[in-house]
């Protein structure tokens, strides 16, 4: 790795305050510098078109848009970039598509700073990183002993509500759920409501059997 060369980085992600939030990480660190952000496709690929950064930190829902669709435009229009991807979905679904989009990285939002700067690196230089908590799998992919058809379970849910359900399995409290996705408590509990209305489980007790026995939750029983 060159020591002394900066490493330019966009920032997209649909939420102002964790955008913002990773902004301030990014200038704190050594090295690297903040391209700029966008919260939508269309203003990523502008972004990216106009000033060529070196990496993408890219979520995966960005609200009406999609960051899978975002990485594969990316990833088609400057191979030379690279796409990390920093997301809450820790589904197989959402990693492989994210690979298979083109992503060089993946990391949770549970990721610390300190992971966060190494995978920025390491996309940079070429490597490829992922997460502790997805680096099995990925690897099961790579090496080609993962099924390539894993599903993904409860497709009716948005990305969103899949993200607030792997939170929902792990045991949070709606509290604790509106401040890991910078969201209010309110919203949250829309959320829970049209999920349990969706998938026709009359509790969040009964929410949350059903969520583990489709395999959300799985960090938390494993770490």
């Amino acid at each position: 790795m060159d020591a002394q060369r900066t490493i330019t980085v966009a920032v997209v992600d649909d939420h102002p305050l964790f955008r913002r939030g990773i902004i301030s990480l990014l200038e704190t660190l050594d090295h690297v510098e903040v391209a700029g952000d966008a919260a939508t496709v269309d203003e990523a690929l502008d972004l990216v078109d106009a000033r060529r950064p070196d990496v993408v930190l890219m979520d995966l829902d960005l609200g009406t848009g999609s960051g899978i669709d975002a990485t594969r435009s990316i990833t088609r229009r400057h191979p030379e970039i690279a796409v990390l991807v920093l997301t809450m979905l820790g589904d197989d679904h959402s990693l492989f598509a994210a690979m298979r989009a083109g992503a060089r990285g993946y990391l949770l939002k549970v990721a610390s700073p300190r992971e966060v700067e190494r995978a920025i690196h390491a996309v940079a230089d070429g490597e490829v990183l992922f997460g502790a908590d997805v680096a099995a799998r990925a690897v099961a992919v790579l090496g080609g002993t993962a099924p390539e058809s894993a599903s993904r379970p409860f497709p009716e849910l948005t990305e969103r509500e899949t993200e607030v359900l792997e939170l929902v399995a792990r045991g949070l409290d709606n509290g604790s759920i509106a401040r890991t996705l910078v969201l209010t408590s309110k919203t949250v509990r829309n959320y829970v409501y049209g999920i349990l209305t969706k998938l026709g489980a009359p509790d969040r007790s009964a929410l949350i059997v059903m969520a583990r026995d489709a395999g959300f939750g799985a960090s938390t029983t494993t770490s």
